[in-house]
């Protein structure tokens, strides 16, 4: 029954700039609490707070510590109020001015890193052209369909010297923001694209839908957002030559014929973050796409429409609504009506388009320049495809 009346009153709430809100701690909150191992400052911050995502307002970090967001297993957190406003302080920050002598790494995460660290380190994002120039496997040792580790890959368009660590590709997704007519709602139901790459035809191909011959014309005239590439193994070349010879040192997955190869390491990732909300939503922000599920829930990761130059960032949170379905009313125009003539035409107001319900939140913790990847944190819902993100929901 709660979770029914939660997305009912969700689905009224009006977009808010998130930090205007009202601080409204949690009925059972702790005076003080110590930061244990395997905490994240998501759960530290729901302990506090009703609305995790509104961190800053209480956390109280002192600026003359060196790093002085992050928090450490061991630390005590004290909250206290000042005018009336409660503030979480770390109780070693009240003896002046210190360097913290932790390691970064010992930090506590704002996200399970368990859950994300496949998709802090894997994934990579690449044009059209860098995918086109890259070099590629053309074969395996024994004339072998996949490859594994301790096992040898012929690479075509590898220039380097023996020696040289490379990393081991593979194509996923190519994403598109897909441009929609105005006119017709229930068009607007799949406004991004993700195309998946099939290595037996070596080419991206629609995922979980087929796509018709509009849907293509409508991705070709939307945005183009780009590639998405997941590092699958990291190997070493041993001779050179064309194709030159790679001793594949560890794979995730076996190699194939078509994967591509870099040289170049993965962009660097941060998980200094804090939860937040944005200042503002960018318009049109949709789930893209999700891994090795139809729907997911909870701890799931998803991929989202936009990046950096929308202003998405790491921490951000973000509420997710389902869009409301077309319903048929059969009240006021049954089925099978013989005034209605539905061989002829659809009559005018018999389909119903319910509103859009909250469903989850989501916080980013991995941005590039056009997409973003987000973990669904809480929800009384399954997140679906093309559902739309929002300001967060009190």
């Amino acid at each position: 029954m709660f979770k029914r009346i939660l997305a009912v009153v969700a689905g009224f709430v009006v977009a808010v700039v998130v930090f205007a809100a009202e601080v409204e701690l949690t009925d059972d909150h702790p005076d003080v609490y110590v930061v244990q191992k395997g905490d994240t400052l998501w759960d530290i911050s729901a302990r506090f707070l009703k609305a995790p995502w509104l961190w800053p307002e209480i956390w109280q970090a002192n600026p003359q510590v060196e790093n002085p967001h992050l928090i450490y297993p061991g630390d005590r957190l004290t909250l206290v109020y000042q005018d009336g406003r409660p503030i979480l302080t770390r109780d070693d920050d009240t003896f002046g001015p210190r360097v913290r002598r932790e390691k970064l790494e010992d930090a506590i995460t704002t996200v399970p890193l368990s859950e994300v660290q496949a998709f802090l380190k894997k994934p990579r994002m690449l044009d059209r052209a860098e995918i086109a120039g890259m070099p590629y496997v053309v074969a395996l040792e024994e004339d072998r369909l996949r490859s594994t580790t301790g096992q040898i890959a012929y690479v075509r368009g590898l220039d380097v010297a023996p020696g040289t660590q490379v990393f081991l590709l593979r194509p996923t997704y190519a994403y598109y923001d897909v441009e929609q007519p105005d006119d017709n709602a229930r068009e607007q139901r799949r406004p991004t694209r993700a195309k998946e790459w099939s290595s037996e035809r070596g080419r991206y191909e629609p995922r979980l839908w087929d796509e018709s011959i509009f849907d293509g014309w409508r991705r070709r005239k939307g945005e183009y957002l780009g590639h998405e590439v997941m590092e699958i193994g990291v190997g070493e070349v041993l001779r050179g030559g064309d194709p030159q010879t790679v001793l594949v040192h560890y794979g995730d997955y076996e190699i194939k014929k078509g994967d591509l190869v870099a040289v170049t390491p993965p962009e660097p990732f941060d998980l200094t973050f804090y939860p937040r909300g944005p200042e503002n939503v960018p318009e049109n922000m949709r789930v893209m796409a999700f891994t090795e599920a139809l729907v997911v829930g909870p701890k799931q990761i998803v991929a989202l429409n936009k990046g950096a130059r929308d202003g998405v960032a790491n921490g951000q949170v973000y509420a997710v609504y389902q869009p409301g379905a077309f319903v048929r009313d059969t009240i006021r125009h049954p089925v099978g009506d013989y005034r209605e003539p539905e061989l002829l035409f659809r009559p005018r107001g018999a389909d119903v388009e319910l509103p859009e319900e909250f469903v989850a939140h989501v916080m980013v913790f991995r941005t590039f320049d056009k997409v973003s990847y987000g973990l669904v944190m809480n929800g009384i819902r399954p997140v679906h495809l093309h559902d739309v993100l929002r300001a967060p929901v009190y």
